[in-house]
């Protein structure tokens, strides 16, 4: 994305930093890739990190390979996380069936999937609670509309150990990719937007009416649906989603690779060639983090800035945390920037900048740990920065881009957040309390 300067009269540290060039950039989740000063294997393509490819770690993967006895044709990567690699592929059953069956033909089927394969360590509890979820979400009629389906798994035995993998949908970019694709001004037209936030409120209903929690809810984990392809060819499939560069792993010592490590990296796709329009719905996607009202962990690793303030304060947790991972995504989704910093954020700057936009005040359970916390460098945080509606429109307006959406809009959107940023869970507005808005009908 791009960088708007924003003048600020935040006086918290850090904040006039951050909000001077405000840093409209989404989140990333990915692990640090510089932890190996003298990496043993390096690549030209920048992507998971090498060192990951190991006894528990990543699966080595090559283009073109054929995964579970022969049924998905790997043809791209899509990206990939700190647990996880992700692929597109081809169904070849569901394909042979199809080639042969004309009533199937006319049945919309997809051909073309994800394939998500874990790492094989498993001092994690990820992967079993997102098994849990998909399969939770799959036993509903009708399945969500706007959440990620999955059609199948499977186990995968390679050199560095057992694999769980999942089979997803295929999917296209998610919303900061899209933003840089098609939004040179660095954030979406405010009609999109409305739209965008709607699908996303609808998704999470569905998944709050079954108890379940997504807990890493953010724009990164929306993305647009694909267009029908049942009858794209490969080399078509391939070149909506770009020619895939790959760049060769070798040993800085010159020694021969290990079996572990793959030949090649491959860089995800950026779908920049992807015939994209807005008129495709958006879906929830990665539940790696998500969990069933039957088990709920102990902590949550979303994103610091779209972070619960109950998972901060180390609080018992349930699926309200989205609620609030909600209010800053909607934050995000209009003006292009998530409500607080990205850049340089502790736990502490960051509940500082909460108890400035939170629409109730810090609970009184967590006075204690907040009075620790503030004192634990010797500096104090006080709250002094403009309030969330305040805040909202000066970055809307006075920003570099030019505003579609008029004051009263903004006046109602910040109206919306602020029923979603209470520090109280129980306080906060839920997904069809703030669907119910007639504001995304008009």
């Amino acid at each position: 994305m791009k960088i708007g300067c924003v003048l600020s009269r935040r006086t918290a540290p850090l904040r006039s930093i951050s909000r001077l060039c405000a840093v409209s950039k989404s989140m990333s989740t990915h692990p640090d890739k510089s932890q190996m000063d003298q990496p043993l294997y390096v690549s030209p393509v920048d992507a998971e990190p090498l060192h990951r490819y190991r006894q528990g770690g990543y699966h080595p993967v090559a283009l073109g390979e054929y995964l579970k006895a022969g049924r998905y044709k790997v043809l791209h990567k899509l990206g990939w996380g700190g647990y996880s690699t992700v692929w597109a592929a081809r169904d070849q059953r569901l394909y042979k069936i199809m080639r042969l069956t004309v009533i199937l033909a006319n049945i919309k089927k997809e051909i073309y999937v994800a394939v998500k394969i874990s790492v094989a360590e498993m001092d994690h509890d990820g992967e079993t609670r997102e098994l849990q979820t998909m399969k939770k979400l799959a036993s509903q009629h009708p399945r969500p509309k706007h959440a990620v389906y999955m059609f199948d798994q499977f186990d995968l035995k390679g050199p560095n150990g057992h694999h769980k993998c999942l089979v997803y949908e295929l999917l296209g970019p998610n919303i900061p990719d899209t933003i840089d694709a098609r939004f040179p001004n660095g954030r979406l037209p405010g009609k999109l937007a409305k739209v965008i936030a709607k699908q996303s409120l609808i998704g999470l209903d569905s998944l709050h009416r079954q108890n379940i929690g997504h807990g890493d809810l953010h724009t990164r984990n929306l993305a647009f649906t694909m267009p029908y392809m049942d009858n794209v060819t490969e080399e078509k499939f391939t070149e909506m989603l770009g020619k895939p560069e790959i760049g060769y792993v070798r040993r800085s010592d010159g020694k021969d690779l290990e079996p572990g490590i793959p030949e090649y990296i491959v860089r995800p796709t950026s779908y920049r060639t992807h015939s994209w329009n807005s008129a495709q719905s958006i879906k929830i996607i990665d539940f790696g983090e998500s969990f069933l009202h039957t088990a709920i962990p102990g902590t949550l690793h979303t994103p610091l800035p779209v972070r619960a303030p109950e998972v901060i304060f180390q609080d018992r947790i349930d699926y309200r945390v989205d609620l609030w991972s909600m209010g800053c995504m909607l934050f995000e989704l209009f003006v292009g920037q998530p409500p607080f910093d990205t850049f340089l954020i502790t736990p502490k700057i960051l509940v500082g900048q909460m108890r400035e936009m939170a629409s109730d005040g810090l609970p009184e359970r967590w006075h204690e740990i907040w009075d620790t916390m503030n004192a634990g460098d010797g500096r104090t945080i006080e709250s002094t920065g403009p309030k969330l509606q305040e805040w909202l429109e000066e970055v809307y307006f006075d920003g570099p881009q030019s505003p579609d959406l008029t004051r009263e809009d903004i006046a109602r959107l910040g109206q919306i957040i602020g029923k979603l940023l209470q520090f109280e869970p129980s306080a906060r507005a839920s997904a069809r309390q703030v669907l119910d808005d007639p504001w995304f009908n008009e």
